[in-house]
């Protein structure tokens, strides 16, 4: 995805736009296919819309000293042995995971958790772009050591992973300005198309409601499945579907962009709220309670706030405490 230096001001007006959306009424291209798989934390790997904003998600000394958890915030043996820690995510998730005008530079709202965690376990951060239908594989194959990627925590995915979560976010429907087809919740999209990404709990929700019109005797939803939650969006961009789903912060992004005044708005309210987490291995000792800790911390000084206000998501999003 490419921004230009408005993006901070567009993200600020998303808290209004979503919450204006929730109460009454609610064209960017995709990361290039050759953009580098793997991003190696710096300052710049994190970098936001402004310096204000950056250094405003950095706890302070005192603010860190004071938390409760402070004394438990260690890295796992593994990790501060390596020296590095490595995520996998699959980076065309704005405002949460997306890359930077260069098309190298990861940012959003994970990579900013992802780089805080490692920066108090002292090691260094590495991010690799994981296509999701296949993030929970590469990580038990050791290709990373956590997850950070929008993931929602689920019964079915804590079969194979551990999580620690740290939001609850809903899902959300982005459609054309004027809302032309009505569209307010998932049944609105009997007889509609919609696209989303593979290997979401956002196509899980769908194909649910089309059993369910199915039962009825209603028109199915024509869901159009796609790898990358970028390309999803672009298909309602060209006019090719009538509704884009996806989570609440990402629909309210996209529509904050200047670029995408006055061409959509979002449809309904936020569905279902879930947990979102951190995932990790089942077999892999002392990670699970390190991360919970850190997570506490940064509830407790307040930096896990200021991150999700730095990239314009405090009304899309709820907060675990």
């Amino acid at each position: 995805m490419r921004l230009t230096s408005t993006r901070a001001l567009a993200l600020a007006g998303a808290v209004a736009l979503f919450a204006g959306a929730c109460t009454g009424g609610s064209a960017a291209t995709s990361a290039p296919a050759s953009v580098a798989p793997s991003v190696a934390a710096s300052a710049s790997a994190v970098a936001s819309p402004s310096a204000a904003a950056s250094a405003s998600t950095a706890p302070s000394a005192s603010a860190s000293a004071a938390s409760p958890s402070a004394a438990a915030v260690v890295a796992p043996d593994r990790i501060k042995a390596a020296g590095k820690l490595v995520w996998c995510s699959d980076i065309s998730y704005a405002p949460e995971e997306f890359y930077a005008a260069d098309g190298k530079t990861a940012q959003g709202s994970d990579i900013d958790i992802a780089a805080h965690i490692a920066q108090v376990w002292g090691v260094t951060n590495q991010v690799d772009n994981t296509s999701f239908d296949s993030i929970i594989l590469s990580l038990k194959a050791k290709k990373c050591d956590l997850i950070i990627s929008g993931m929602n925590d689920t019964a079915d995915r804590q079969k194979e992973v551990d999580f620690v979560d740290y939001l609850k976010v809903g899902q959300g429907l982005l459609v054309p300005a004027g809302n032309p087809k009505g569209i307010h919740t998932l049944e609105d999209l009997s007889g509609k198309s919609v696209a989303v990404q593979k290997g979401t709990t956002n196509l899980d929700a769908l194909n649910a409601a089309n059993d369910q019109l199915k039962a009825a005797g209603k028109p199915a939803i024509n869901i159009q499945v796609f790898t990358q939650d970028t390309n999803a969006f672009q298909q309602l961009a060209l006019g090719r579907v009538d509704a884009y789903s996806t989570d609440s912060p990402v629909v309210a992004y996209y529509n904050s962009l200047p670029a995408n005044a006055g061409k959509f708005e979002i449809g309904g309210q936020p569905i279902s709220p879930a947990p979102i987490g951190i995932a990790m291995r089942k077999d892999d000792p002392g990670m699970k309670d390190a991360v919970q800790a850190v997570i506490d911390q940064m509830y407790a000084d307040g930096s896990l706030a200021q991150i999700v206000a730095k990239w314009g998501m405090t009304n899309a999003v709820v907060m675990l405490k």
